[in-house]
Parts: structure tokens; sequence; C-alpha cells
């Protein structure tokens, strides 16, 4: 390993990092070892920008919109947008381990995380504590099973739903109040869409979401998309321009907004 990194450091006299999608990996080629610069490149530093004007001091309100399967493999990001933000949007599969956690909702055969289940409880009183506003759905569009074709059905968190259907995206009302968040927000950080937007039927959750993104963004709002399944929703439906930043890392992107250091940043040289 040692004689690769001297191999590298050969290479030239100036290392420039400009990969931000690896560099929350503590790789050789991210390190830059054997060089006395090393120096952030355009794409890495407008990452960092964008990402620091969440995390150091953001306007008010600040609103992170977070999706995905597990809150078990969101618990640091909730955790520490919990301490910066003024409001939080939770959709995607883990807004069910919320609903049944919170309001004992019929969840079907939707995504429920066991392991997350047990620090729900500790993240709604964070919230509470920190006087952070958290909108979970209110209503589903839930399907017979996971695939473009299902037999779908509408449901509300009242109602539950019913055993043999899982929720694939938020129903209609949930988009409607989901709208009025971002319409506050002076700055938006989106981390994971709330619905499988991969599948026509179930993708008017995220596309309305996006819409409204979109909209808050053309009247000054900073908008910040997280890389990964978001950034392939701004492809989708043409909206990388219209909002203020797409991540091209997902993972970094992640371990940023967690509050992690990434390996590939520290390594870099003061000057």
């Amino acid at each position: 390993m040692k004689e690769f990194r001297q191999s590298l450091a050969k290479l030239g006299d100036v290392y420039v990092n400009d990969a931000f999608g690896t560099a929350h990996r503590a790789h050789s080629s991210m390190l830059g070892e054997g060089f006395e610069k090393r120096a952030a490149g355009l794409l890495l530093n407008k990452e960092l920008k964008y990402f620091a004007q969440a995390l150091d001091n953001p306007p008010r309100p600040f609103l992170a919109i977070l999706g995905g399967a597990k809150v078990a493999d969101k618990i640091q990001l909730i955790s520490n947008l919990l301490d910066k933000v003024h409001e939080m949007v939770i959709g995607g599969g883990m807004a069910f381990t919320f609903l049944k956690v919170i309001n004992n909702m019929k969840i079907g055969s939707s995504l429920f995380d066991e392991e997350g289940a047990k620090i729900v409880n500790d993240l709604v009183a964070k919230a509470k504590k920190n006087n952070v506003q958290l909108h979970l759905p209110v209503d589903f569009i839930c399907a017979d099973k996971f695939a473009e074709d299902a037999k779908t059905c509408e449901a509300t968190v009242e109602e539950g739903i019913p055993d043999g259907y899982m929720g694939l995206d938020i129903g209609p009302k949930s988009r409607e109040l989901f709208k009025e968040p971002v319409c506050r927000a002076k700055i938006i950080v989106w981390n994971g869409p709330p619905g499988v937007f991969e599948f026509a039927n179930f993708a008017n959750g995220t596309k309305a979401v996006m819409d409204a993104v979109v909209s808050a963004t053309e009247g000054g709002t900073v908008s910040i998309i997280g890389g990964g399944d978001t950034a392939s929703c701004c492809a989708k439906w043409g909206t990388e321009s219209k909002v203020s930043h797409v991540s091209t890392g997902g993972g970094a992107s992640l371990e940023l907004l967690e509050g992690k250091t990434l390996p590939g940043v520290a390594a870099l040289s003061n000057a």
C-alpha cells in the first residue's frame, strides 16, 4: 500500500481532488499522500460551499426533506439535522415506522424497521425539545404488490392500510401538506424521495414535492438535492437546472449531513 501511494506521488507536483462522490472513502487516491499541496477542484469546492450554507449558520426557516426505507440507516442524519433545521418532512418507507410507533397506525405490509422503531420516540422527543416541526404523511397510495401494474387504493393514517397492501407513495392531502413548509423555507436540503417514483402510479407524490421545490427556488430559496435517488428524480423530470444544486455524491453528501468529516476533504492542505 505504501509503495502504491508513493507511486501516485510521482505522477505530478500538485494533487487536486475533484471527486466529491468518493470523498467519504479513505482510499489512497483520495488522500494525496506525498504531495505538499493538496487542493480542491472546482466541483468539490462547489459541493462544499453549498453544504456549508446548510450546515454552518443557515438562513431560517431551514427545511429538511427526508425519504428512504429504513430509520436505522438515517438515525445519524435525522439526529444531526434536528440540531439545525426548523422543519422536517419525513416520507418514504421510513414514514411507516414513525407512524406505527407514534400513532399505532395499521400499515399493512408496508416497510417497517424493527431496529429503527426503537429510537423513533427519542427522535420525536429531540424534535420537540429543539422546537422542530415534524411533518409526516396523512394519506397514501397503496399497492397489493411492489410492481408497476399493482392494484392500487388510497388510505389515510386514521383508516390504516389494508392487510395485503403496502404504501408506495404519499396521497393528495400529504402532497398539499408538504408544500406548505417548502414554500416557507429559505433553504432546503432534500435527501430521499417520498415515494417509489420509478413506477408511474407511485411517482405523483415525489413529482409534487419536486414541483414545490422548483417553485420555491424560483422565489429565491436555496435548494440542495442530496445525490442518489433524489438526484435521479431531478434527471427524470429535467429539473437539474431548476434547483440550486444537485449533489454528485450520494454517500458523501449523506455523511456530510450526518456531521461527519470526509477523509478526502480532511486531507486537503490549508494553502
